[in-house]
């Protein structure tokens, strides 16, 4: 059975007032349509140069911008949260929109949700996942009022767990630049792209310094490519049901071809076979395709 790719992120409707929740999700070939929130250009400084990659096929202008290497940013906390699902083998069309619908309308029915994207997993996985949602918070009580939330324990109940064998969760404390755009995950570059999900379990006696070197030096790679790459997050998981992976990264590619360039790209490999594969026990790498959002409400 052949299932199209539902994906698509939006922010929290604590930007715009009087929001009306998503009725349906609109099908495969029509846009996938949101609220929309227009905020002036603000010449973000996520995007202050570009730099050429040691790839064939990346092709990239300098800005004018400044270095972000000499411009301290400052830094906001905030919590991320990833669900993964195996869905059924006999989930349909129908039913895996119905799912991923009133998993995306939670942040409309509750408080506290920053950011959201979702959609089916675009490679097949030794784990066997098929979905992943992302969800950003302003900080760990809101993570566990949303976990006791009525509106959500209804989704998972009616909407979820019947089409799904399981469910397994994320959490981690990570850092934001302090900017409406990057915190809410708004604007143009966080419309569409690819949303990159990586799961680290970390040797044990790697725990602590090492680790968090291993992570300093990933970000610090991807921050000097912001042709390629929107946002990076990263931290330790803490979700005490969930032990099988020690830390989680995720990162926002603006196209599936800045997915591709990055991940076939001699600074990623040597980053990976250097620092992280002589420290690591096990890894998962899931990605999935983020639609653009449309301008009206469904």
């Amino acid at each position: 059975m052949h299932l199209q790719t539902h994906a698509f992120s939006c922010s929290s409707s604590h930007l715009t007032n009087n929001v009306t929740p998503l009725k349906t999700l609109a099908s495969s070939k029509k846009p996938l349509y949101g609220p929309q929130v227009v905020f002036p250009q603000t010449g973000l400084r996520l995007f202050p140069g570009l730099k050429q990659m040691n790839h064939p096929g990346a092709i990239n202008s300098s800005s004018e911008g400044q270095n972000p290497s000499t411009s301290p940013q400052t830094m906001r906390s905030v919590v991320e949260h990833i669900c993964l699902i195996k869905a059924k083998e006999d989930l349909s069309d129908e039913d895996e929109k119905g799912m991923l619908d009133f998993l995306y309308t939670c942040q409309y029915q509750m408080r506290g949700i920053l950011a959201i994207s979702l959609g089916r997993l675009s490679f097949q996985n030794l784990e066997g996942y098929t979905h992943a949602v992302f969800m950003r918070f302003q900080k760990k009580e809101d993570l566990a009022k949303f976990y006791e939330n009525s509106f959500y324990l209804g989704v998972l109940k009616d909407h979820v767990t019947p089409y799904c064998h399981e469910l397994t969760y994320f959490d981690y404390e990570s850092e934001v630049e302090d900017d409406i755009l990057p915190i809410f995950r708004k604007g143009e570059e966080f419309n569409f792209g690819v949303e990159y999900i990586l799961l680290i379990t970390f040797k044990e006696s790697s725990l602590g310094d090492v680790a968090d070197d291993a992570l300093t030096s990933f970000a610090k790679l991807v921050m000097e490519f912001p042709s390629l790459i929107v946002q990076f997050t990263k931290g330790s998981n803490f979700n005490s049901g969930s032990k099988d992976y020690t830390h989680a990264v995720v990162i926002r590619f603006r196209s599936s071809d800045a997915f591709d360039i990055f991940m076939g790209s001699s600074e990623y490999k040597d980053i990976w076979r250097s620092t992280f594969h002589p420290i690591t026990e096990k890894k998962l790498s899931i990605s999935f395709s983020v639609d653009p959002v449309g301008k009206e409400l469904m």
